[in-house]
């Protein structure tokens, strides 16, 4: 028997571990160094309508009051020292943007759209004259600047385009999304821990730190945990501290009476064990599946949000133990007479868990001539 090719299995492997902040170009570590501590940002605005260049004012003022409310120093003269610059074009009709076809902030829901030709303004950084390809694009909610601004009653449709996409910019947390990229996690701590901080800003704070490297958060996540409001997102922030966070969402996943959050805390530990190998993670996944087995004899018998996403888990990592339970619950779940959308998620998640087991398993076999 020939084992397959552990590259191809890795391969597969990675959809699993992929990183949401990858990219293009790769920062050198002496760039990383540099935007970690990155505090005077140089901004420059294009505005552009179909009758040629529009004052940049009010975009400006909007980019700089952004950046300034996260605690940035803000320049708009080239010729002042500045550390990174933040260049932001905003135009009635987008032109052609050039993205990759697939992979990185492509994929990313504010990543340039190819298809939109209506108005949007692209946010861009660069470090020293090197562009890293980091590119986040804000849109109206209409296609067509001119019908939009005949619907309003505004006779310029390039000055209406640029006030809606100036109110996006108002809305849009690129700060957030800059201080990430820049590494800079105790500048969004700094935000978490302040009780002026509104709820949405701190969902995007969470959600970004999930993203990310941030062994840094992990004792305010920790702490974050006590918080009603906020439980779900710290959760998932979690598993962006990596390693460390394990102990805690373990506890977190067997004690916490709540089931949602028992859910979250396995994709969490689903998401470490594809990121690092940490063989810690799998272990109390596998044994709660193995004491929920004999119960399960009737879809009443089942929490199916967490057992689904406990079983999607399982399969993140290699665990000598996990095939026997989830070829059980695989015979299980195709036995029990239940045709509901939940059913077949957790069907779906049991299917792909036992042939990732059995592929992992296949690469772990010597390999014969």
């Amino acid at each position: 028997m020939k084992a397959w090719p552990v590259f191809f299995i890795f391969a597969i492997m990675g959809v699993w571990g992929m990183a949401a902040e990858a990219r293009q170009i790769p920062l050198t570590p002496e760039q990383k160094a540099q935007l970690e501590t990155a505090q005077t940002v140089l901004v420059e605005v294009l505005a552009l309508t179909e009758k040629g260049t529009y004052d940049p004012s009010p975009l400006v003022a909007t980019v700089k009051a952004r950046l300034e409310d996260i605690g940035y120093t803000v320049t708009t003269d080239g010729s002042q020292p500045h550390d990174v610059a933040v260049k932001v074009k905003c135009e009635e009709a987008k032109t052609s943007t050039r993205t990759s076809p697939s992979g990185g902030d492509v994929d990313l829901a504010d990543a340039p759209n190819r298809l939109w030709k209506g108005p949007a303004c692209l946010l861009t950084y660069f470090l020293q004259q090197n562009n890293f390809q980091w590119k986040k694009e804000v849109r109206t909610t209409f296609p067509d600047a001119r019908q939009a601004a005949q619907q309003a009653q505004v006779e310029d449709a390039g000055a209406y385009a640029m006030d809606q996409l100036n109110q996006r910019l108002a809305e849009y947390d690129f700060p957030v999304l800059l201080s990430a990229e820049w590494g800079q996690i105790d500048r969004l701590l700094k935000l978490l821990d302040n009780p002026k901080t509104p709820k949405l800003r701190k969902v995007k704070i969470l959600s970004v730190l999930s993203d990310v490297h941030a062994e840094d958060a992990l004792p305010q996540l920790t702490k974050l945990l006590e918080s009603t409001d906020l439980q779900q997102e710290t959760i998932n922030a979690l598993s962006g501290a990596g390693a460390d966070s394990i102990p805690v969402l373990i506890d977190l996943f067997q004690t916490s009476p709540q089931s949602n959050m028992r859910a979250e805390a396995a994709k969490a530990l689903g998401d470490i064990a594809a990121r690092t190998g940490d063989p810690r993670t799998i272990p109390p996944l596998v044994e709660y599946v193995s004491e929920v087995l004999p119960q399960l004899k009737t879809s009443e018998d089942i929490d199916f949000p967490l057992l689904t996403e406990v079983v999607w888990a399982i399969g993140k990592l290699r665990w000598a133990h996990s095939m026997k339970p989830i070829a059980e619950l695989q015979d299980k779940v195709w036995l029990i007479h239940d045709n509901s959308e939940e059913m077949a998620e957790l069907r779906e998640a049991t299917n792909w868990t036992y042939k990732a087991i059995e592929l992992q398993d296949a690469a772990m076999l010597p390999s014969y001539c």
